[in-house]
């Protein structure tokens, strides 16, 4: 769970966002946002835990989650801890190490095998960051041109942010090309702060060079920003694998691979629907 506002996942929303679904998990029934402090408030983990759960917990175990939970709900978002300094603390509290999130929340996923990865999701999938760098690079805006909410608008519709925005991607483009990551980061950052188009491939594109950068967390996000544009791209959830697999979260990674990987079969089966479709009619 995370919040977005005008579609751009911020940081200690998502950390809020995670302590409110976290409360829910222990208590067993969601707790509206605004009234999750006051649930927690003075109470130990057995008073609030769902029964059937207190024995797969020792207390210390119960108390350190109630107490993180306590922290992600700071009204202070400055008091909230980041992202990584969250993993940090839930990972002694996982005992399945080598069991992927998706199989310990029961929840299915698709079986798909390795070879039906793209070529994209191939370099995901080893962390070869030039190779995922090509690839972007060989797609350009392919998928920004497919969709009518982020395509770019006629030049008679340009308003002055617009061109400010465009110049700053063309900018950015030029810097993602010669890999200088950090005036890229730099131009990309300046067109999603304008805010007067949107672009799904300028958060993959920041997000590679986050990556390169050594600053995984910040490339997890701009993977989630690109995903919040398009849910079911499998652009989004290559890189957003890439971001996992470089914060050490490799099981995790692995199943985000999957799902991306099986976004981009039903995509293509699609298209050969479509192609078929269109030959059927053609010859009638």
């Amino acid at each position: 769970m995370f919040v977005v506002l005008k579609r751009r996942v911020i940081p200690e929303s998502l950390v809020y966002s995670f302590g409110t679904l976290l409360l829910d998990l222990l208590s067993s029934r969601h707790t509206h946002p605004s009234h999750a402090v006051n649930l927690i408030c003075d109470k130990s983990f057995l008073m609030l835990m769902e029964s059937c759960f207190v024995d797969h917990f020792s207390k210390d175990d119960g108390t350190e989650l109630l107490r993180l939970a306590s922290q992600c709900l700071q009204f202070d978002p400055c008091k909230r801890p980041n992202p990584k300094s969250l993993v940090n603390a839930l990972a002694p509290l996982q005992k399945e190490t080598e069991v992927p999130s998706l199989v310990l929340m029961d929840i299915p996923h698709r079986n798909v095998a390795p070879k039906q990865l793209s070529p994209l999701g191939e370099a995901c999938s080893r962390l070869d960051l030039t190779a995922i760098h090509k690839q972007l690079e060989m797609v350009g805006y392919k998928a920004d041109v497919e969709s009518e909410a982020e395509k770019e608008p006629s030049f008679d519709m340009w308003t002055d942010p617009m061109r400010e925005a465009l110049h700053s991607r063309k900018q950015g483009d030029a810097a993602f090309k010669a890999k200088d990551f950090c005036s890229a980061i730099g131009c990309y950052t300046k067109f999603i702060n304008i805010g007067s188009l949107e672009s799904r491939t300028v958060f993959v594109r920041r997000c590679l060079c986050y990556l390169m950068t050594d600053r995984a967390e910040e490339a997890l996000k701009d993977s989630m920003n690109a995903l919040g544009l398009h849910h079911v791209w499998p652009t989004g959830f290559y890189l957003q694998a890439a971001a996992l697999k470089f914060l050490g979260m490799d099981n995790d990674a692995q199943e985000i691979l999957k799902e991306g990987a099986s976004l981009e079969a039903m995509k293509k089966k699609g298209s050969k629907c479509i192609g078929l479709n269109s030959l059927v009619l053609f010859l009638q």
